[in-house]
């Protein structure tokens, strides 16, 4: 799906924008939520203690289901694993279109939680792909699975952390000559300045949401709650909304066919086009949906003070440990 790029005017005081109204190009619930992404069985780029399924493997070990409006996607929770055996597993999906002008809203009732999980919504590059004879699965002919030109075409986190640690971490991957200024208008603290993923070891700019309960146990205990992003030529902004909040704006709760961002308040993570051209790092992008384990961040900093044994071995031999690893999504209101 192409995008039509609108136009926006930064206010230099604010270090945010005004926004022109955007109109709703998708509403997803149920089975069109479900219908409008496509499973990656690959292995995991980020060296995870996963196996990603197929869509019919997925269905045939109940890792999906579809109840009214509300898609549940979930890692296998019931067997132990052998050691020289394939990960835990559990999903990967990409959206069919690719977006870059847009507002996209996520309602989540529930995100997975536990030891030696690392969830995440993002957006980055997918392509090269070929359809595999099932319809509902791509598979890769590019160099990596991320995408043949990542991270030039960059990378936006949108809902990611590990092993439970909270707020939210949102943050921008990109190729090198892009970074944020210290001092922006929003409500999270940035935990770094310099997007280039070669020059700080991939941890790009990320800020740290200011609400505890923007994810893990403590997401799911308020019963979830929304997540937008704004991505224009002059920014990336991304705000967050747990569910009893009185502040939620009635375009984000009862979403319809138009959103003027502009009357939402100060965003949650905001990245200016300031020290950054976006026209030369940011493509056009997928949306992607995906539970990992361990891996480069979560086994990283997994810690036995926090949480019991090693990471692969916990993973692997503690499958009750993960009933609640699994994401709730309710809608997903795309405008362009």
């Amino acid at each position: 799906m192409k995008s039509s790029f609108l136009a926006f005017v930064v206010l230099a005081v604010s270090g945010y924008a005004e926004a022109s109204t955007y109109s709703r190009t998708a509403s997803l619930s149920g089975q069109s939520f479900l219908n409008a992404f496509s499973w990656q069985s690959i292995a995991d780029p980020t060296h995870g203690r996963v196996n990603y399924l197929s869509q019919s493997a997925a269905q045939s070990a109940g890792l999906y289901s579809v109840s009214g409006n509300t898609v549940t996607l979930r890692a296998d929770h019931t067997n132990v694993l052998s050691p020289s055996g394939p990960g835990r597993n559990s999903f990967r999906i990409m959206s069919n279109n690719q977006y870059s002008t847009h507002v996209a809203i996520f309602d989540i009732g529930h995100m997975p939680e536990g030891c030696g999980t690392w969830p995440a919504v993002w957006f980055v590059q997918c392509f090269t792909l070929r359809r595999t004879l099932t319809l509902s699965t791509y598979i890769y002919l590019g160099p990596q699975e991320l995408g043949a030109n990542w991270p030039n075409e960059g990378e936006i986190d949108i809902v990611e952390g590990v092993n439970n640690k909270v707020p939210n971490q949102s943050t921008l991957h990109t190729s090198a000559n892009c970074a944020t200024p210290p001092s922006r208008r929003m409500t999270g603290t940035s935990v770094g300045n310099d997007c280039d993923v070669y020059t700080s070891g991939n941890a790009g700019c990320g800020v740290h949401l200011a609400d505890g309960n923007s994810f893990g146990p403590n997401f799911n205990k308020v019963g979830g709650g929304w997540y937008a992003i704004e991505r224009s030529s002059t920014h990336i902004a991304i705000w967050f909304w747990e569910r009893g909040s009185s502040s939620i704006p009635s375009q984000v709760k009862y979403p319809g066919g138009t959103v003027d961002t502009s009357t939402w308040g100060t965003p949650a993570a905001f990245f200016p086009n300031t020290n950054c051209d976006f026209s030369s790092h940011l493509g056009p992008m997928n949306i992607i949906i995906n539970l990992t384990f361990c891996g480069d961040w979560a086994g990283a900093v997994y810690s036995s003070d926090e949480c019991p044994s090693s990471c692969v071995d916990y993973v692997n031999n503690n499958p009750s440990a993960f009933a609640n690893a699994y994401f709730e999504f309710n809608a997903l209101n795309i405008y362009q």
